[in-house]
């Protein structure tokens, strides 16, 4: 039976509960309706590895077989970490208003890309929990490693999903990627290439796109 190795490129079916309580993620259409959430129908692929899911998953799916099912439990230092109580902090109301949001406790925002959680708001001030909402908590996973991932562009599409959050066009020849695209996300292509080259051999080349004005056109 084929087996997972570290660096793999996996197609990854799984489901996260709160150890003894509610699922907090899944990519399972059957449990995600348990909590009425639908999920797409694009395959979750990750490299073996890469810290691309939690620790303790990451590292549990080293020698496990393609097609099992398995089921693992995860401490916070292997999962989202322990709660700190560093990460509670008190912030001007007038930081939320000028962004016209009104905090109130319980709310869930996107503040300095992480998700926080409003604890209490009062006397101009708001008292803000950065921890992660499952920080402390000790969660299982039930995983399925459906594939391996043979073809390089699946691979090159699934680690730009991950550290890009977009698909960008490029072309693929004797293990170079070159990518035609806008300014703006040159940098980024440069700053993942020694990642891309390590994981997969693969060179990153970035040309900007060039824009034709209306006079090149009528040429």
């Amino acid at each position: 039976m084929e087996k997972v190795n570290k660096n793999d490129f996996i197609e990854l079916k799984f489901t996260g509960k709160i150890l003894g309580k509610d699922i907090f993620d899944t990519n399972i259409s059957e449990d995600a309706k348990k909590i009425g959430i639908k999920v797409n129908d694009n395959p979750f692929i990750i490299c073996v590895g890469q810290k691309m899911v939690v620790d303790g998953l990451d590292n549990s799916l080293i020698d496990k077989e393609i097609g099992k099912k398995y089921y693992i439990e995860l401490k916070p230092n292997e999962a989202f970490g322990e709660r700190r109580k560093e990460f509670v902090k008190l912030i001007p109301l007038s930081v939320f208003t000028e962004k016209k949001i009104i905090p109130k406790a319980g709310m869930v925002l996107h503040m300095d890309y992480n998700l926080v959680r409003i604890v209490s708001a009062s006397g101009g001030r708001v008292l803000v929990d950065f921890n992660n909402p499952l920080a402390g908590k000790d969660i299982a996973y039930e995983f399925i490693v459906e594939r391996k991932i043979k073809d390089d562009k699946e691979k090159i599409n699934a680690l730009l999903d991950y550290f890009v959050k977009k698909r960008l066009d490029y072309s693929l020849t004797d293990k170079k990627a070159i990518f035609e695209t806008d300014k703006f996300f040159g940098s980024i292509i440069k700053m993942l290439n020694d990642k891309f080259k390590d994981i997969l051999g693969i060179e990153l080349i970035f040309k900007e796109k060039t824009v034709k004005t209306e006079t090149q056109n009528n040429v």
